[in-house]
């Protein structure tokens, strides 16, 4: 008997996952993932992938993937692609990749960042133009610091794609950009889902030619050309979706597609994003006003330690992740007073590019691996919440917040995150939230395109299911502790930011 089965595949930071669904439940067939890791020897700050990594991963998952589902390559109707946002794909005129990626992470463009925002008339102009600020994550800087860093590369430069793009242009021969992802690059404007001159003409009046067209993201980007049909073992016919970026594919696959609904990943990354009919546009810009890849908008806060915080205090002690949560456990909201900064990799929200960890209030009674641990976890947490509180200043109330990512996985976590947010806090069944976000993104697009007329909210009120073991209650009492505790957080975060400058030059000078 024929089957429908979509591939969902999000190609993250850490590693490529794909998932095999059924077409007709929505239900997990096979999953498959392979790691890999970063390019080491990198100087402070340089954050970067070779995208062959990727293919290959890919490759090797899906075949993976199929094989353990036990379904013929003609049931393969359809494959979605979720890839981790921001990064810069460079090719050359004959598809070839340039250099390495740099990466969402990478905050070695500060200075590009800087030049750009006051090229354009500053920060508020600039959000005037596409509804976004410019942070170092972002496409756009990494465009000009290549055109300034290596002009022998950007001479060769003909197409610049995202991640997931680039999988996509490996998969379809074709090379275009969806709305969701675009809007990550700070080059187009969200409002008019258009590229903006005025910032593409900042870094260089040619290179609009390099840049491919935009699409809905209903729309496919095309069918499996041969020599990838081959590779993957699948039938030529297979449809590949637009696909998105890793947070816009997780919001379909947490089946947050409709307003009231808020997603936070607590991954390497923190994001806490929610569905809009209209654009949301922050005039600091401290959320990002993306797009989704559902057509509507996506506003985003994006925090750049999370389990990065948690898992540096988890080596250091040496201890199991069960380890790790009694110690929590054992230690009292608040942590004593102790409060972790957690800005090892430097911070995007609020952005604070030089920002490094820093914990306040160490003394004999908090100097312990319980204290610095639980610290490490409200630090993080409370790093989302500042995001979640200028969220909601614009307008934008969750009546239940989904937690999917690694640290949705700790029971602690999950009570520290209902306190801290102030509002329920609840699992998908499905954990890996990307993929399967994709994987959906692929069938609503198969079943548009063979004419059977279906909303992407039907198919996500329909299979995405909720772990009501993992649902945690705020304690008011604790709501109210952590209230405060937020206050101090913010303050210490504003004040040592010229600390931070300070530090950024000594490291320069001597280290």
């Amino acid at each position: 008997m024929d089957r429908s089965c979509f591939i969902g595949v999000d190609v993250g930071t850490q590693s490529t996952k794909a998932l095999v669904i059924d077409g007709g439940d929505g239900s997990i067939l096979s999953r498959a993932s392979e790691p890999y890791g970063l390019i080491e020897g990198l100087p402070p700050g340089h954050k970067e992938q070779d995208p062959a990594v990727w293919i290959y991963a890919l490759k090797k998952t899906v075949r993976e993937a199929v094989k353990r589902a036990g379904v013929k390559p003609k049931d393969v109707k359809g494959l979605g692609v979720s890839g981790q946002q921001h990064g810069l794909v460079p090719l050359d005129s004959s598809g070839r990749v340039i250099r390495p990626a740099k990466l969402w992470n990478d905050t070695s463009t500060t200075r590009e960042c800087r030049y750009l925002i006051r090229r354009l008339g500053g920060k508020r102009a600039v959000i005037g133009l596409i509804g976004n600020t410019i942070p170092p994550g972002f496409t756009a800087s990494k465009i000009l610091w290549l055109k300034r860093n290596e002009p022998w590369n950007y001479s060769r430069l003909s197409l610049v794609l995202l991640p997931h793009d680039y999988i996509n242009y490996y998969l379809t021969g074709r090379a275009v950009m969806e709305y969701g992802d675009a809007s990550g690059t700070a080059l187009m404007d969200v409002r008019s889902r258009s590229w903006c001159m005025e910032v593409i003409e900042a870094i260089d009046p040619e290179l609009i030619e390099k840049l491919p067209p935009l699409q809905p993201s209903d729309r496919p980007v095309g069918k499996l050309r041969k020599e990838a049909s081959k590779e993957l073992g699948l039938h030529e016919d297979v449809l590949v979706s637009a696909g998105g970026g890793d947070n816009m594919m997780s919001a379909i696959g947490t089946g947050n597609t409709r307003e009231g609904i808020v997603t936070a990943s607590l991954g390497t990354s923190g994001t806490i994003f929610a569905y809009s009919e209209t654009p949301i546009v922050d005039p600091e810009g401290e959320i990002a006003a993306f797009c989704d890849s559902t057509n509507a908008w996506l506003p985003l806060l994006c925090t750049m330690n999370v389990t990065v915080a948690t898992e540096l205090v988890r080596g250091l002690f040496g201890w199991s992740h069960e380890e790790m949560t009694k110690a929590v456990e054992a230690v009292p909201p608040g942590s004593d007073g102790l409060i972790l900064l957690p800005y090892f990799e430097g911070e995007r929200t609020p952005n604070v590019p030089e920002g490094t960890g820093v914990y306040l209030g160490l003394n004999s009674r908090t100097f312990t691996a319980g204290h610095m641990a639980r610290a490490a976890m409200e630090g993080a947490t409370l790093g989302m919440n500042y995001g979640l509180e200028r969220m909601r200043k614009l307008g934008i109330e969750p009546s239940e917040i989904r937690l999917t990512g690694g640290g949705s996985k700790n029971r602690a976590w999950r009570r520290i995150a209902a306190d801290v947010f102030g509002v329920d806090v609840v699992c998908p069944m499905v954990e890996e939230s990307a993929a399967y976000g994709a994987a959906l993104q692929a069938l609503w697009t198969y079943l548009n395109y063979v004419g059977e007329k279906v909303t992407i909210q039907e198919l996500t009120d329909r299979f995405v299911k909720l772990d009501e073991a993992t649902r945690v209650k705020p304690k008011a009492g604790n709501v109210e502790r952590y209230r405060r505790l937020q206050e101090l957080h913010n303050y210490l975060s504003v004040r040592l930011r010229g600390v931070f400058r300070l530090h950024r030059a000594y490291l320069n000078d001597y280290v």
